[in-house]
């Protein structure tokens, strides 16, 4: 009995159609000491009496879960700036671990917002802050003379936007983390703070793939045979030695030196490299240039899979480039259009559907905005496999008699998506209520009655 109301619970707390009084109700359950469910504190567009009720709440998980809502706007998460407890003042400060949609950034708190949680008494919540992955990049420029040495180390993530004279302080900072830092910032174009970097071994590895490097230094690792993986991601690194790697005996270095960008494609083709179906793809080149149309015309003609890989991850490919990945047989390429292009085939959205069904990724092709609707339940409504199954529920054309069919499909996943689903007859969704794996699904239906959504409040212990 605790099992289903809790889950019916859970449904009710997403569902778009629970009304603004049920709302503040479900908002104000102590859940135990836990607060309301989770899904209530992460809906989008929270009315104002609702956001007032968690922000007040007396029970501080459920103002921490709000302040770390993808869903929620930066001001109305910017009002649990000044609440008494450091851990949700430290929540506001880091804001969301993730969004709905990935597609879609976490606009920053406002700035005075951000200086008010730097001055925060307690050391956590200024930690948290800098640790922000979503900080507007002129507020970190701006922390480039902070007292703090932990504000300036983070101005350091915008080097590029940072003025001559503040690159100038932050290298003869007087914090020895700091002006590490900035001199592997630095480095790329300055090979004698390479060589000092070189000497340094926490820096070492960082200033060989990156620094500006003097030939000397270069032999010398080469000659060693040790961080030759760095080495040989090393930009300034010299063609002949880069000759040398490209045949070296291990073929970690190898596949570094196949994804040098200076490389023709017919001398990436003439290195012995393997690419194994799950290595990683986040080459440096093509990412600082996902919105260069040359970089991305390199990468995505390229006959090296990691290179194409690392162009799918951008959406600003244009047609032709779109069209070319969309025609890819390497399934990652495929998979990432679906993730990051705002305009990936419908086709391409289906085939990484159907090979990935149940994943993260799948997940968010049936969320792209080309993901096909029409026509699914006549292709799909009998298919022999579940995952095919559940798209027939997509079908805006799709009957009451169908969805009431497939809420009793074989397939767990099938069932859940058509007892989420407005058409399915009443008497069927009250039923679906009572059955464990459905209830979540049935209490999210937004065509759940308010009444039966205050009845699932009752049954499970929420004040009226």
């Amino acid at each position: 009995m605790v099992a289903f109301y809790s889950s019916a619970l859970d449904g009710v707390a997403a569902n778009p159609a629970l009304p603004t009084p049920l709302l503040l109700r479900l908002i104000a359950f102590d859940g135990g000491g836990n607060g309301p469910p989770f899904q209530a504190l992460h809906r989008p567009g929270l009315p104002e009496p609702a956001v007032a009720a968690v922000l007040t709440h007396p029970v501080l998980n459920a103002r921490v879960q709000f302040a770390t809502s993808g869903q929620a706007d930066a001001e109305q998460r910017a009002r649990l700036a000044n609440d008494p407890s450091p851990k949700v003042r430290a929540a506001v400060a880091h804001g969301p671990e993730w969004t709905h949609d990935h597609r879609t950034k976490v606009r920053p708190l406002p700035d005075a917002v951000c200086w008010r949680l730097l001055e925060d008494p307690d050391p956590s919540v200024r930690s948290a802050l800098l640790h922000s992955p979503h900080l507007a990049p002129l507020f970190l420029a701006s922390l480039a003379r902070h007292p703090n040495p932990a504000a300036r180390h983070a101005a350091l993530r915008v080097w590029d936007v940072l003025r001559p004279d503040e690159r100038a302080a932050l290298l003869e900072d007087p914090d020895p983390d700091v002006r590490r830092s900035a001199e592997l910032c630095a480095c790329p174009q300055d090979a004698r703070l390479t060589a000092a970097l070189l000497r340094d071994p926490a820096a070492l590895p960082e200033a060989l793939s990156r620094g500006f490097l003097n030939r000397a230094d270069a032999e010398r690792f080469l000659t060693e045979g040790v961080h030759l993986v760095e080495l040989a991601a090393n930009p300034s690194l010299p063609a002949d030695l880069v000759d040398r790697l490209a045949v070296d005996p291990d073929e970690r270095v190898r596949l570094a030196v196949s994804l040098r960008p200076e490389l023709t494609e017919a001398r990436r083709a003439a290195i012995d490299f393997t690419v194994t179906p799950h290595a990683r793809d986040d080459v440096d080149w093509v990412a600082a240039g996902i919105a260069d149309q040359d970089v991305l015309h390199r990468a995505a003609t390229s006959a090296h899979p990691l290179l194409r890989r690392a162009a799918a991850r951008s959406p600003h490919l244009p047609p032709d480039l779109l069209r070319l990945l969309a025609a890819d047989t390497d399934v990652v390429v495929r998979t990432h259009l679906a993730v990051y292009h705002p305009d990936t085939p419908e086709e391409v959205l289906m085939s990484v559907y159907a090979r990935l069904g149940g994943t993260f990724s799948a997940w968010m092709a049936t969320g792209h905005p080309r993901f096909p609707r029409e026509g699914l339940a006549a292709r799909f409504a009998d298919h022999p496999d579940g995952i095919y199954r559940q798209l027939a529920v997509r079908d805006p054309t799709a009957g009451p008699d169908l969805i009431e069919r497939l809420s009793h499909d074989p397939d767990v996943w099938t069932r859940q998506a058509a007892t989420r689903d407005p058409r399915l007859p009443l008497p069927r969704l009250l039923e679906a209520l009572a059955v464990p794996e459905l209830a979540s699904s049935a209490g999210a239906n937004p065509a759940l009655p308010p009444g039966e959504m205050a009845v699932v409040m009752d049954e499970a212990g929420v004040p009226a």
